[in-house]
């Protein structure tokens, strides 16, 4: 870890979206003494965060080193799609990852997050802080596993699900992609795209509008 950390430092990094998930990111990177390049945003009252210069996203240039600095998964998929930069993946140091867990492009991984063996993440997710992926997970592109939720071995997540703080997953489940797990769920049986689940055990209460994903 400490080689990692003297490896990253001096790298340029570019935050997209200057929002209260940004900060995190700015705490993670100045740890590791990456620097801030600048932070791009669509808001033109928002001129700094924290002291690091706002820029419209009509004027951002740069193509290497962004971070999707967003809490929404489809707005992350969006900037991605129009975006053709090199993207920078995240992990603070303070975090256990099997050295065979692969983690894609543009994803960041919070404090005390652990994920484990030959877990699959995909690109521009968030782990967040405390969140426990076990061995065999397999999680989709722009997926947000929230703080303090844990997933037991073999899970699959599909696409930009978002999976609630404090939710429990059984061991095996698939869960669809686009879908909303509540907050508290205990989750033992598979859940279907677009479905919103809450409870426990989870029940589904909804689905969502899939012509909003496609």
């Amino acid at each position: 870890m400490q080689q990692q950390l003297k490896d990253l430092m001096g790298t340029n990094v570019t935050l997209y979206g200057a929002s209260g998930h940004c900060k995190v990111l700015i705490d993670i990177l100045n740890l590791q003494g990456i620097l801030i390049e600048l932070i791009v945003d669509d808001d033109p009252a928002i001129v700094d965060l924290v002291g690091i210069p706002v820029v419209l996203s009509k004027e951002f240039t740069k193509q290497d080193n962004l971070i999707i600095a967003i809490g929404d998964n489809l707005i992350r998929k969006k900037i991605s799609q129009k975006n053709s930069a090199t993207y920078f993946k995240l992990i603070h140091p303070k975090t256990t990852i099997s050295p065979i867990a692969t983690i894609g492009k543009g994803s960041v991984v919070m404090a005390g997050a652990i994920i484990n063996s030959d877990s699959k993440i995909g690109s521009h997710c968030i782990i967040n802080t405390g969140a426990l992926i076990e061995h065999d997970c397999n999680i989709g592109n722009f997926v947000h596993i929230s703080p303090k939720t844990a997933l037991a071995g073999n899970v699959r997540v599909g696409e930009g699900t978002q999976v609630g703080i404090g939710a429990v997953v059984a061991q095996g489940v698939k869960i669809g992609k686009w879908c909303v797990i509540g907050a508290g769920a205990v989750i033992i049986k598979d859940v279907p795209d677009y479905a919103v689940v809450v409870g426990n055990p989870g029940r589904i209460i909804k689905y969502l509008d899939k012509e909003l994903y496609l």
